[in-house]
Order: C-alpha cells, then sequence, then structure tokens
C-alpha cells in the first residue's frame, strides 16, 4: 500500500510538472492566525506527515491533515463505487448535451474603477472579479477536462465566457481549494506566464501550484487570515469542503472560501461547501455583520446521501442566501463540467423553484450564462 501511494504521488507530480514551465521562484512563509475556537470533530486521520504543509498544530490541522467543524468527503472506496457502478445501473445519472454553444457576450472593460463588484462569469466556479482597479479570477479553469488525465474524466460541456488570450490583465487569483475542477495547473501555467498575478490560496495548495508553476507569486492563507491586495484585502473563510488531488492525500491541503473587501463593501466567495447546517454562513454574519454581495455554489449535489456533506443544493443555497442578508447572490458550480447525477438544468431550474416558494426577487440571486456579466 506504501508503495502504491508513492507512485500515486510520483504520478501526480509527474502529471502537475508535464503542464507546467520550468523555470525558478521565490518564496515566503507567513505567520498563521489561530482560528477563534468553534466546536470541532476531533481528527479520525492517520498517517504520514502532509506532503503539501508543514507547520503548527491548530484547532483545524493536527500536524497531517486538515479537518473542519464537521465531516466532508469521508467515503472510502465501497461507497463510491455503490454510487458510481449501482448508480448507473438503476440509470439515476442524467445525459448531458456533448455540446452547448452559448451566445457571444460583449467582452468586460479593461479596468473597473469604485466600489462596485463587476463580475463576468467564465464558466463552473471561474469568474472575473473586477473592483477598484483591479482584476481578479476565482478557481480559473479553461481545461478541457476538469481530470488529471487528458482522456478521461469530466469534460467541458461549453466554452468559457472569455478566451485565455482575451482576458484583461489579471492582478489576482484566488484558488479555494485543491480539487481538479478548481486547481487546474495547465490554466495557471499560462495564466502565470501571461500576467505574473498574484495567487492567493490556502496552506497546502501553493504546494502543488509551485510544482507546476515555479515562478508562480504565490500567497499561502490560513482559515481567517487577511492579506492585502492593493486597494483590497482578502480574508480567508473557513466552510464545509475537504480536499484531494489523489486517492493517498486527503486533506492534506486546507480548502476555504474568500471574504473580498473593498473598503466598507464585502463580496463573499465559496467555490465549494456542504450546507452542514450552515454554520459557517452564521460564523460569517457574526464576523462580518453584512455583504453586498456572494457567489454561492448550487450544483453537484446529486445523490444527496453522497454529496450533501460536501456540495448544497439548490434549497440550502437560497437557505444560504438568507443567512447572509439576501444580498445579490451569483449561483455557479454548474452547467460546465458534468460531477455528478443531476441533469444539467436541474439546478437553476431547482433554483428558481426555490425562490418562488421563500418569495425572493429572482433578480436578487442569478445563474450567469458563460460570458454574461452582472454589477453589484
Amino acid at each position: 500500500i506504501a508503495s502504491a501511494a508513492r507512485r500515486s504521488s510520483a504520478m501526480q507530480d509527474i502529471m502537475d510538472r508535464f503542464a507546467a514551465l520550468a523555470m525558478t521562484a521565490k518564496y515566503g512563509q507567513r505567520p498563521r492566525k489561530q482560528l477563534p475556537a468553534i466546536a470541532l470533530v476531533p481528527p479520525r486521520y492517520t498517517g504520514p506527515m502532509s506532503r503539501y504543509y508543514s507547520g503548527p498544530v491548530s484547532d483545524h490541522f493536527d500536524g497531517k491533515r486538515f479537518f473542519g467543524p464537521l465531516p466532508s468527503g469521508n467515503k472510502g472506496l465501497p461507497t463510491l463505487l455503490r454510487w458510481q457502478l449501482l448508480g448507473r445501473l438503476r440509470g439515476d445519472r442524467a445525459a448531458w448535451p456533448a455540446w452547448v454553444v452559448d451566445p457571444p457576450q460583449p467582452p468586460p472593460p479593461a479596468r473597473v474603477t469604485g466600489d462596485d463588484f463587476a463580475l463576468t462569469m467564465i464558466g463552473h466556479v471561474t469568474a472575473l472579479i473586477q473592483t477598484r482597479g483591479l482584476n481578479i479570477l476565482t478557481d480559473p479553469v479553461w481545461s478541457p477536462r476538469a481530470s488529471p488525465s487528458r482522456r478521461f474524466g469530466p469534460k467541458r460541456v461549453r466554452a468559457p465566457g472569455i478566451a485565455l488570450d482575451a482576458l484583461p490583465p489579471i492582478d489576482l487569483i484566488l484558488v479555494s481549494h485543491n480539487h481538479y475542477d478548481h486547481l487546474d495547473t495547465a490554466t495557471l501555467a499560462a495564466l502565470v506566464a501571461l500576467h505574473d498575478p498574484l495567487i492567493i490560496t490556502p496552506l497546502g495548495n501553493d504546494t502543488i501550484i509551485r510544482a507546476a508553476c515555479p515562478t508562480a507569486r504565490l500567497a499561502p492563507i490560513d482559515w481567517d487570515e487577511t492579506i492585502g491586495f492593493g486597494a483590497l484585502a482578502i480574508e480567508a473563510e473557513p466552510v464545509n469542503h475537504w480536499s484531494a488531488r489523489w486517492t493517498s492525500d486527503r486533506n492534506e491541503a486546507l480548502w476555504a472560501g474568500f471574504t473580498l473587501h473593498a473598503g466598507d463593501r464585502r463580496l463573499f466567495i465559496n467555490g465549494d461547501s456542504g450546507f452542514a447546517g450552515g454554520w459557517w454562513a452564521e460564523r460569517l454574519m457574526t464576523k462580518h455583520h453584512s455583504f453586498a454581495g456572494a457567489l454561492l455554489p448550487i450544483g453537484a449535489y446529486a445523490p444527496r446521501w453522497f454529496m450533501a456533506d460536501a456540495h448544497m443544493n439548490p434549497d440550502e443555497a437560497v437557505a444560504v442566501h438568507q443567512i447572509l442578508g439576501g444580498v445579490p447572490t451569483l449561483g455557479w458550480h454548474c452547467e460546465t463540467f458534468q460531477l455528478t447525477d443531476e441533469a444539467i438544468d436541474a439546478p437553476a431550474a431547482l433554483l428558481a423553484a426555490a425562490l418562488t416558494r421563500e418569495a425572493i426577487d429572482p433578480a436578487r440571486f442569478r445563474v450567469l450564462k458563460p460570458g454574461e456579466s452582472w454589477v453589484i
């Protein structure tokens, strides 16, 4: 088993490096701020030290792996096979179209000044955020598959809303965690070569990115830590999720949402999270009191018995929207890669039904097609 794990790790390194630019980089370690005390489940993991991060034990890192208040993603191989094999035999997995053609959209401006947040949807959880003269990308994925393989794994069914070489200058990239539909080393290598942005990412993910992009400017961040960038501040927030790049590295890197501070206005960015009773959303409001807007996942939720601890469904996303004060919310993490069983149009349809049921104006919680923009 140990030999297989070493081979898996080596293969991952080879694949990440193969997509990268081979150069040299500088790296600086940041002091870590302790997370305010919250009720935590004791970690259940054993094994070697994390290959991605070495740091002090905390209330969400046991010296080997990261953990949160409630478990997420702790299914074993038999459970995975039960979903993947038996579910398909029963016909639980909806058929997606092979390709979707979206209408062309006008390009975004080169820069946006002021405190408004101009959002342009690229696809899945990749969005361009423009505010205070700065351009920010979230979890950039332009690759044809969300997978370590070029031949297998979830395949893109629609083109990115902006071509990679048509982007405005990119100043900052936020990477929420290391799943392949969020951390795409080939795309990051291309963006580093084109724009040399700063990349802010939770602890341990910087090691993965550096292996693929040695010249990348990286700023690892812990939960509740804040990093200033120009006229903005970026704060990492705990959410209910997990991490893995391979079969043997579960939770060896941290995951997080982000609060983007632009003066007195705040935008919450959640790439992935289970609802888990909404503990993390309640914590956000206790901490920050108000937000100007939010980006929340609404897809990759079926079947619930397998996905509930890691991915919200539209009903739960609406509950979070309400916890956050009903602020303008972009629904994403849908309609680009088929990661789970639901139909391509199911998240938007269930979101519309939930908004109607809760008497919420649908203009307050929108799903944008690739290339569409919304100013908050």
